[in-house]
């Protein structure tokens, strides 16, 4: 605890901080091969003749000096011969272990060719195959086994400034189901994002394994499955373990450390969402980020259809964490436009694996109630979309082609403009694809997905740019606007604002093309400008801890930002002797 307050003492201790690393100098008393094997100091070949005198690595790197744009074209070449996307995969997670300056600096090179390989959807299939593809630990570990003991694990982190922890316990894995400890690839990729797409610092980010075994029998019995071989533990045992984990992660690392719920199942999602957002500071990703990049898509679209959001009549397709999450969202954006809750929650409708959700029906949980409505049972999505006639669809089911030739075309014949939204992940999981939605529509459906499509040339000559509803429109910049001015407990509000900061992003041309969102080139600037409404927010509402409150906040954030030049090394001393040998190079 005391470290996580002594790092908010003062914006102008932070932003001296920053002016230091700035000059991009690092010190450090490894040498030689300690130097070239950690991904934090190794530069490869750009080492200069000066560093590697200094850091015992002259001899151990070939004689070429060459600089990191030469770097990133060898790497964007290696990256063209692999045969496919879990090589790509394995590739790039290898250069992150091997210099980790370059791997961000790949990143942010051209993330729309790269984020689809380290996130969705290439990340399900690395997952899948985690127990083959497993190099090196990324993140910490903790089992079930571990109880009484997390704090001392925390102690093995070698970083001590962290700020954004991510936590899985692999029980729902995308649209793929219980992969246990296979799951780590989520908060990984997760935190990597973080970096790329919202410059937080590496060393700040944690992701979190919290093995308490599976019950997906195929992982028990493969050999090269690297978790706990048991079924999973729950009950009164798996919840100790919970509280534990979040009390030493904020003993740590301070009550402003963020830590992000990823993956969980709905059993446990939702109340331990409801547990522990008013005592430190988290979220769930599957159910408040969803929420809010569906309801940035959805407020776009608003600009297109001319309407607004208390006129439309919505369907959901399935009916756990992202649809309650997207759910909530939207009736609190029907009540920001005057709408009574009651009245709001009548415009949603869910369709779940027994079918609509009604009034009467047996077994509904909580969540599901508020939604259930007086109704005739029915069991199939056409049925329902013939019937009540919604103006938006929304799949968050995984089930593949859910939103049939059939339910495409009824949306198309009483909407001008259907709204259609397939955001189950990974690809193989989308309701629909993008040509499906366009073509049977004649060009007038407006469509995002939750994984990336091409884009969509029309018979009359036109080509439609679907919009992906990628949550990493979302979370990074909600991660560095909560942590930039220490929020110790994040209000669904935050998430509204979010959403609505996106969807101005939106150009008058980007929804021309059918684009509702932002393209995802300028998604740096995006998490900026959430991090700055989300600042303003937080010291309009009295939530933030950082005093004094920066009075620039957009140059503040930016002083926090991680850059992926090269630090210069700084040695305090070396030997070497004179006149020893005459060193040729090459330099490019």
């Amino acid at each position: 605890m005391a470290h996580g307050l002594a790092r908010r003492e003062s914006v102008n201790t932070e932003m001296q901080k920053s002016e230091v690393k700035r000059k991009t100098f690092v010190y450090t008393k490894k040498r030689g091969c300690d130097v070239t094997r950690d991904p934090h100091l190794n530069k490869g070949m750009a080492f200069s003749l000066e560093e590697r005198l200094q850091t015992g690595t002259h001899g151990l790197l070939p004689p070429c000096f060459i600089t990191q744009d030469v770097q990133l074209l060898r790497v964007q070449k290696n990256y063209d011969m692999k045969k496919d996307e879990l090589d790509r995969y394995v590739f790039l997670m290898g250069l992150q272990d091997r210099n980790e300056k370059l791997f961000y600096r790949t990143l942010k090179s051209d993330i729309e060719r790269f984020m689809p390989t380290i996130y969705t959807p290439t990340v399900g299939l690395a997952c899948q195959q985690y127990g083959l593809i497993f190099r090196r630990p990324r993140g910490l570990f903790i089992t079930i086994h571990d109880r009484g003991h997390i704090s001392t694990l925390l102690q093995n982190w070698p970083e001590k400034d962290i700020r954004a922890v991510c936590v899985t316990d692999g029980e729902r894995i995308l649209g793929l189901g219980d992969l246990g400890c296979y799951g780590m690839g989520i908060p990984v990729g997760k935190l990597a994002l973080y970096t790329a797409c919202g410059g937080m610092p590496p060393q700040q980010c944690l992701p979190v394994m919290l093995d308490v075994g599976t019950d997906n029998e195929a992982l028990l019995k493969d050999p090269l499955y690297i978790g706990l071989r048991h079924k999973r533990v729950r009950g009164q045992a798996y919840d100790d373990l919970l509280d534990e984990f979040m009390k030493a992660v904020s003993d740590r690392y301070g009550m402003d450390c963020l830590i992000q719920f990823e993956d969980f199942a709905n059993v446990n999602a939702f109340r331990l969402l409801s547990k522990y957002r008013d005592q430190y500071c988290t979220f769930n990703d599957d159910i408040q980020g969803t929420a809010a990049v569906a309801v940035a898509g959805l407020l776009a679209a608003l600009r297109m259809t001319k309407s607004k959001m208390c006129d439309h009549t919505i369907v959901f397709q399935g009916a756990g964490e992202a649809a309650m999450g997207i759910a909530e969202l939207i009736t609190m954006a029907m009540e920001r436009e005057g709408l009574a809750k009651e009245e709001s929650l009548k415009k949603i409708w869910m369709v779940d694996s027994k079918g609509l959700i009604v009034k009467g029906r047996g077994n509904l949980t909580h969540e599901k109630e508020r939604f259930a409505h007086e109704h005739p049972q029915m069991s199939h999505l056409e049925d329902v979309v013939r019937e009540l006639k919604p103006t938006a669809i929304i799949g968050v089911a995984a089930i593949s082609g859910a939103f049939t030739e059939q339910i495409i075309t009824d949306m198309a014949s009483f909407n001008e403009r259907p709204i259609i939204f397939a955001l189950s992940n990974p690809t193989s999981k989308a309701e629909c694809t993008a040509e499906q939605c366009y073509t049977l529509t004649q060009g007038r459906g407006i469509f995002a997905s939750g994984s990336p499509f091409d884009p969509v040339t029309l018979p009359d000559g036109r080509t439609l740019f679907p919009g992906q509803g990628n949550n990493a429109y979302i979370f990074p910049g909600v991660g560095l606007g909560v942590t930039a001015c220490a929020i110790r407990h994040i209000p669904e509000e935050i998430f509204l604002i979010a959403a609505e900061t996106l969807a101005q992003l939106v150009t008058e041309k980007d929804l021309e093309e059918g684009r509702l969102y932002p393209p995802l080139s300028t998604i740096m600037e995006v998490s900026l400008k959430l991090a700055v409404r989300i600042m303003e927010y937080a010291y309009e509402n009295n939530l933030a801890s950082l005093r004094p409150e920066p009075s620039d906040k957009e140059a503040y954030v930016q002083s926090l930002a991680y850059t992926t030049d090269y630090d210069e090394f700084v040695v305090d001393s070396y030997r070497w002797p004179e006149d020893s040998m005459t060193v040729q190079s090459c330099k490019l």
